[in-house]
């Protein structure tokens, strides 16, 4: 797709080869002199990318063109050109929101690829920009972010269903972020005015679990001392949200089938029936039906709950969206404290986008929050970010408190045992047999557990 490109150059021979170059490469380009007539300009129209040379033989200079550049049209990627001896400038350029530089005398294949690679860049946070403002205004949520094709996916599964009532199953790891999917359901259904009520059923004790869900009459048990509504009836012309529902007791899932099926519930200790209208989303992180195959989970309950079914991506499979991510929540870390909102530098998002994440979206926001706090600049460079120290390994070790103990352990352990073959890989470049030599397995018993836990000793080999 051809991009409008406004080249700012003084010398007439440097500004003629830029425009040779960049419409031979099917660009839109458009030439000014000076930075005075670029900065007309800049007001006057909107281009994709400036090309502006640092030093400029008069008047306004390369860094008065890309502040009216940022002033005027935010949304602008600018290459800056440098002649030698003026690095230093151009790193200055960089944090006032240049988005690269290429020095003088610039190789052409080296200037095709940074404009490719700015163009690119602005393209994607601009898709992802309006794509969140047509969901806010189209559907009243914005809190989801994701410009790849599977979370684009989940955007249109979202659109194409939250106009009804049918049940709808959300299917993905911790922390990838179920309950927003959820809430945008609620917000962009004719139940949207109505209650959203979320229950983790992990975290609900066994015993009370029925009460929880259903409500209790006054003396139903020991301690019922007034009658209590439960969720389900709290949830009343609006969206009930049963989170982890995977572990679930079986004799409740037999009650919640009842209540989905009839759309009628009694509470504890009451023989008087009440309907019930609300909306059921579930979520688990659990193979429902591989549960139900061995009578863990009731297959009728399962194929009512997934009348539609939403699979959410673990972080590491949408690496693309690790920029808007990173933005956003250091927007509202900056938000929060009421200090100045902290930028990533490029050497720290590289480094972001090396990370497993097994604690997915939610590892992503504890990392971000505690370099905002830490770093005392207002650049997070790839230095600030405790990804590979012991501090953080707890943190992405630590157990999910709101899952059983077995399930908690179970996940845990998976994510050390990621997480540390993934360094023995890294370090010995993906050699199987000097890996499981360095860390002492049998290369046979490392091989299965690679592809136990999805990895690829190719991934890890230098190119």
């Amino acid at each position: 797709m051809a991009s409008k490109i406004l080249v700012v150059e003084d010398e007439h021979a440097i500004r003629l080869a830029l425009q040779g170059l960049l419409k031979r490469e099917g660009h839109l380009v458009e030439l000014a002199e000076d930075g005075e007539i670029a900065s007309q300009r800049l007001r006057e129209d909107a281009f994709d990318l400036v090309i502006t040379d640092l030093a400029l033989g008069r008047g306004a200079s390369g860094m008065d063109v890309l502040r009216v550049a940022k002033e005027e049209r935010p949304e602008t990627a600018v290459i800056m050109i440098t002649a030698h001896g003026s690095e230093k400038i151009a790193v200055e350029a960089m944090k006032t929101g240049a988005d690269d530089y290429v020095p003088k005398p610039f190789d052409n294949d080296e200037l095709r690829v940074v404009v490719a690679r700015a163009l690119e860049r602005h393209r994607l946070e601009r898709e992802n920009r309006l794509l969140r403002e047509q969901l806010q205004r189209e559907y009243g949520f914005d809190q989801l972010i994701g410009s790849g094709a599977r979370m684009r996916r989940v955007f249109e599964t979202i659109q194409k269903v939250a106009e009804t009532d049918l049940s709808v199953l959300i299917r993905g790891e911790s922390g990838t972020g179920k309950e927003l999917v959820a809430q945008a359901l609620h917000n962009a259904s004719p139940r949207s005015t109505r209650p959203f009520v979320a229950v983790n059923c992990a975290a609900i004790n066994k015993e009370l679990v029925e009460s929880e869900l259903f409500g209790h009459e006054k003396g139903a048990f020991t301690g019922a001392d007034a009658q209590r509504i439960g969720r389900f009836e709290a949830a009343q012309g609006g969206t009930i949200f049963l989170d982890e529902i995977g572990d679930m007791a079986p004799e409740t899932q037999a009650k919640v089938l009842r209540v989905l099926e009839e759309r009628k519930l009694e509470r504890v200790g009451s023989t008087q029936t009440i309907e019930v209208d609300v909306r059921v989303v579930s979520a688990t992180h659990r193979d429902l039906e591989e549960a139900a195959k061995v009578n863990e989970f009731r297959e009728d309950l399962y194929y009512r709950l997934k009348v539609v079914e939403i699979e959410l991506p673990a972080l590491r499979e949408r690496i693309e969206d690790l920029g808007a991510l990173s933005d956003r929540f250091l927007g509202q870390v900056a938000d929060r404290l009421e200090r100045d909102k902290k930028r990533l530098a490029a050497d720290a998002l590289a480094r972001l986008s090396r990370h497993d994440w097994p604690g997915n979206v939610r590892e992503l926001r504890n990392v971000l929050e505690r370099s905002a706090v830490l770093t005392s600049g207002d650049e997070i460079g790839a230095s600030d970010l405790q990804l590979d120290g012991a501090a953080v390994e707890v943190a992405s070790l630590s157990p999910d408190l709101e899952l059983p103990f077995s399930e908690a352990k179970k996940q845990t352990v998976e994510r050390f045992e990621r997480q540390f073959l993934s360094e023995a890989l890294r370090e010995h470049e993906g050699n199987v047999s000097r890996t499981a030599n360095a860390i002492g397995m049998v290369r046979q018993s490392l091989q299965q557990k690679i592809r136990e836990l999805g990895l690829k000793a190719d991934e890890f080999r230098k190119r």
